[in-house]
C-alpha cells in the first residue's frame, strides 16, 4: 500500500511538472518576437541596447525583442547575407535604405510609426527619407561637421583660423614649418568617411553630388577642381600621411594627442578633445565661395516586410515607441555623441548640454548625402574609389567622367 501511495504520489509531482512546462512553452509560444540589427556607433552601444531589451521586455513581457548590435564594418555584409536567406530583420538601424526601398522589401514609416513618435520626426529629416511621396524610414539620430582647431597650435603657428581654401593652404604651410612633426590638417578618404570629405570640398567649391534638379552631376567642373583640390592638399605634404588608410577615428586620436591641427569632424569630437585637455574651437569649414556649408549625415530605423501580423506590427510599433520615449531616447543620443532627430529630444538634450544648442542649429541647416537615390550606394563607393585612385596619380577628370557614366549613362 505504501509503494502505491509513493507510486501516485510520484506520478502526481510528474504530472505537475509537465503541466507547469506545458504552461510555460504556451505561454514562451504566446510570445511575439521582434528582431532587429543595430548599428555599432561606439563602445557602449552593445550595452545600451541590452539594457533596453531587458527594459522593454520587462514592461512587455508579452514580447520577445532581439537586437543583434553589428560593427559599422560587418554591416553591410551582415544584412545582405540575412536578406539573401529570406531571414530579414524586422527593424534595421543603418544609414542608407534607397535600395532595400526599390527592391520593394520596406514598409512605410507610418505603417510602423504611431502618429505620437511620428510628430516628435524633424520634418527636414523626414524629408531626407521621401521616394514617390512616401516617408520609408525615420531618423535615429545626426551629426553636423565643423573644422575643429588646436588653438595652441595654430597661435604658435602664428596663423588665424581659415575660412577660405587660400587661407586654409597658407595655414597648413605655416604650421608645418613651425613643427614638422605636426600634421596640419586632417583627411579621411577611407571606406569609412571617403564620401564626407567629397562632400566638404565640392559643396564648398559650389559643387556636389547631384545638380539643381536632382540629377547626378558628378563631374561637374566645380567637382573636379574640388577633388584636385584635396588632393593637392595631400601631395604637398600638408595632410595626414595616409588618408586612404587614416580614419576619422585615426584622426580624432591624434587630434586629441596633439599631432593634428585642424581636422573636419562631428559634435562628438567636443568631449574627447576635452578630456584630453586639449585647448580647441571649432569653427565653419573653409571653402571656396565665400559661403560655408556643414554636411549632415543622418542614420535611420527602418521596417522590413516580413508579412507581419497585425500583432507583430504593433510590438514592432511598440519597440520604436519606447527607443523614442524622451527620457531613453536622449541618453542614447547624449551618450553616443550625436544630434537629436526629434524636437523633444534636442529640448532635452540642449538643457542636459548647452553647447548642444548651436550643433543642433547647424545640423538643422546642413547639406545631407542625396541617399533617398537608389543608386546612392554605388556613388557612395565611387567617390571613394575616384579619390583613392587619384591619390595613386590616376586624373580626376577621367575618373570623374567615368564615374558619372558609370551612375546615370
Amino acid at each position: 500500500m505504501m509503494k502505491m501511495k509513493k507510486f501516485i504520489a510520484m506520478l502526481l509531482v510528474l504530472v505537475m511538472t509537465l503541466a507547469v512546462c506545458g504552461v510555460a512553452a504556451y505561454a514562451e509560444g504566446e510570445k511575439v518576437t521582434v528582431t532587429m540589427i543595430a548599428a555599432q556607433y561606439g563602445p557602449k552601444t552593445g550595452d545600451w541596447w541590452a539594457d533596453f531589451e531587458a527594459k522593454f521586455e520587462q514592461s512587455h513581457p508579452e514580447i520577445d525583442l532581439v537586437v543583434d548590435v553589428v560593427s559599422w564594418n560587418d554591416i553591410y555584409t551582415v544584412v545582405n547575407t540575412r536578406l539573401s536567406n529570406g531571414n530579414a530583420p524586422d527593424l534595421l538601424n543603418i544609414d542608407t535604405f534607397a535600395d532595400y526601398q526599390a527592391d520593394d522589401l520596406l514598409l512605410p514609416a507610418q505603417d510602423f510609426v504611431s502618429p505620437e513618435t511620428y510628430a516628435k520626426m524633424y520634418p527636414a529629416f523626414l524629408e531626407q527619407s521621401v521616394v514617390d511621396g512616401v516617408v520609408w524610414a525615420v531618423p535615429d539620430l545626426a551629426s553636423a561637421r565643423a573644422m575643429y582647431y588646436n588653438k595652441d597650435i595654430l597661435a604658435a603657428a602664428g596663423v588665424e583660423v581659415p575660412t577660405t581654401w587660400d587661407e586654409l593652404t597658407a595655414a597648413c604651410e605655416a604650421i608645418k614649418a613651425y613643427n614638422p612633426d605636426i600634421y596640419p590638417w586632417g583627411i579621411d578618404m577611407t571606406t569609412d568617411e571617403g564620401q564626407a570629405a567629397f562632400a566638404y570640398y565640392t559643396w564648398g567649391n559650389g559643387g556636389g553630388f547631384v545638380d539643381a534638379e536632382g540629377n547626378w552631376a558628378l563631374n561637374s567642373e566645380e567637382n573636379i577642381a574640388a577633388v584636385e583640390y584635396e588632393i593637392g592638399l595631400v601631395k604637398a605634404g600638408l595632410t595626414n600621411s595616409d588618408p586612404a588608410t587614416n580614419t576619422r577615428y585615426d584622426l580624432q586620436d591624434l587630434f586629441c594627442a596633439g599631432k593634428l591641427a585642424m581636422m573636419i569632424a562631428p559634435n562628438a569630437l567636443s568631449a574627447q578633445a576635452g578630456e584630453a585637455g586639449i585647448n580647441y574651437g571649432f569653427a565653419a569649414i573653409p571653402n571656396n565661395t565665400g559661403v560655408s556649408v556643414s554636411a549632415g549625415v543622418m542614420d535611420r530605423i527602418m521596417c522590413f516586410n516580413n508579412d507581419q501580423t497585425e500583432e507583430e506590427m504593433a510590438a514592432i510599433t511598440a519597440v520604436v515607441d519606447a527607443f523614442y520615449d524622451d527620457v531613453p531616447y536622449s541618453e542614447w543620443v547624449l551618450m553616443e555623441g550625436f544630434l537629436p532627430a526629434t524636437s523633444a529630444g534636442g529640448e532635452a538634450c540642449a538643457a542636459a548640454d548647452p553647447a548642444m544648442g548651436a550643433w543642433i542649429d547647424i545640423v538643422g541647416s546642413a547639406k545631407f548625402y542625396p541617399t533617398a537615390k537608389a543608386e546612392w550606394a554605388d556613388v557612395k563607393q565611387g567617390v571613394i574609389n575616384v579619390e583613392q585612385r587619384a591619390l595613386l596619380g590616376e586624373n580626376v577628370a577621367d575618373l570623374l567622367n567615368e564615374l558619372q557614366e558609370e551612375i546615370a549613362g
